[in-house]
């Protein structure tokens, strides 16, 4: 995908639960409906380029949820300018079924959907599908096919098939859909999708560094040297854009950040930096980490207590610093993001072949 020239800082936050520290997103306190619209409004407010909605195949505990996709659906027509990225499993999910949900995504919110291409291969989670439990090496396979043929029935609709012709009672024009006709290891589709290209075209697609397909590559690092590596293999890889993974605990209403942890109590190891101490030095690490990466993704401890410090100190801040912009109302994220709108591969196949 084309990378225009005027790629902005990103700054995501993952709004799952009531925060990343399992003392606050115990499966038993899952977040309600409206709370996570005051949530999803506040990021919006405060001006955060996107929220993101992590998920698992299966869920958490026996208590009724809304899954990823859902719950960014229901935030859409509460919001108008941020950015809504929710994850979506490829392994054992339908592909046909990924996409259209994906698609409508984008529409309910103007423009503003991505995607967060994940995969799990436990012989649980393959176990409640009736399936047999998947390789690395499989499931990468998968979430590249899955990725490809979502993309071709996002194109399967060409952007004017829908023409809604009243005085010949024609709603489309059946010239411009297109069968997609993907053959995969594990899967066929035929297409077209029942639903029209998104606005966007292609939805932004999001997965670690080395994903096949993806418009932006997460990475992980325990510090902005590993980051900064993990970041020029994943552009090596082809990466478009590098956003890194940071948590996040922050001196917030008169207590410090280390105080609050060890009230919290012990927080496993993920893999990504991790960050504990007052607004300005994590200004500080994301203006580091800037000159390596397009944007980072924060996961916070405490959403209803680091979410307002972020909105109020650090993200006023990184406009000073970086030149960080918030998206505006009426922007797709793409645009947002620096990325063009790509032309419609049918289309643009149909055109080379005429002339």
């Amino acid at each position: 995908m084309a990378r225009m020239s005027d790629t902005r800082f990103a700054v995501a936050l993952e709004l799952d639960a009531h925060g990343a520290h399992p003392a606050a997103s115990a499966a038993s306190a899952a977040a309600s409906p409206r709370l996570l619209a005051s949530r999803g409004a506040a990021a919006e407010r405060f001006g955060f380029t996107a929220v993101t909605f992590d998920d698992s195949p299966l869920p958490a505990s026996d208590l009724p949820r809304l899954d990823a996709v859902q719950r960014a659906a229901f935030i859409s027509p509460l919001t108008s300018a941020i950015g809504l990225v929710p994850v979506a499993h490829v392994a054992y999910s339908e592909p046909f079924h990924v996409a259209t949900q994906l698609a409508s995504l984008d529409w309910t919110s103007n423009g503003r959907a991505g995607w967060i291409a994940a995969s799990s291969g436990s012989a649980h989670d393959a176990a409640a599908y009736g399936r047999e439990a998947l390789t690395d090496a499989e499931l990468e396979r998968e979430r590249h096919d899955v990725i490809e043929v979502a993309r071709r029935l996002w194109d399967s609709w060409e952007d004017d098939a829908v023409i809604q012709d009243v005085a010949t009672g024609r709603y489309l024009d059946a010239d411009k859909l297109h069968y997609v006709d993907f053959e995969g290891e594990s899967f066929s589709v035929k297409g077209p999708l029942i639903t029209p290209r998104p606005p966007q075209g292609q939805l932004v697609v999001v997965s670690s560094a080395g994903t096949v397909g993806a418009d932006v590559a997460l990475v992980t690092g325990a510090d902005r040297a590993e980051i900064t590596d993990a970041a020029a293999r994943a552009r090596a890889e082809g990466a478009t854009l590098v956003w890194a993974e940071v948590e996040v605990v922050l001196d917030a209403r008169g207590v410090s950040a280390a105080r609050r942890l060890s009230v919290l109590g012990p927080w496993p190891e993920a893999g990504r930096l991790r960050y504990a101490g007052g607004a300005d030095g994590l200004v500080a690490l994301i203006a580091e980490l800037a000159a390596s990466v397009d944007g980072v993704r924060l996961h916070v401890a405490e959403l209803d207590v680091d979410l307002e410090e972020l909105g109020r100190a650090v993200l006023p801040a990184l406009r000073e610093q970086i030149g960080f912009r918030s998206p505006r109302a009426g922007e797709t994220l793409r645009g947002v993001l620096g990325l063009e709108r790509p032309v419609n591969r049918y289309a643009a196949t149909a055109v080379k072949e005429f002339a």
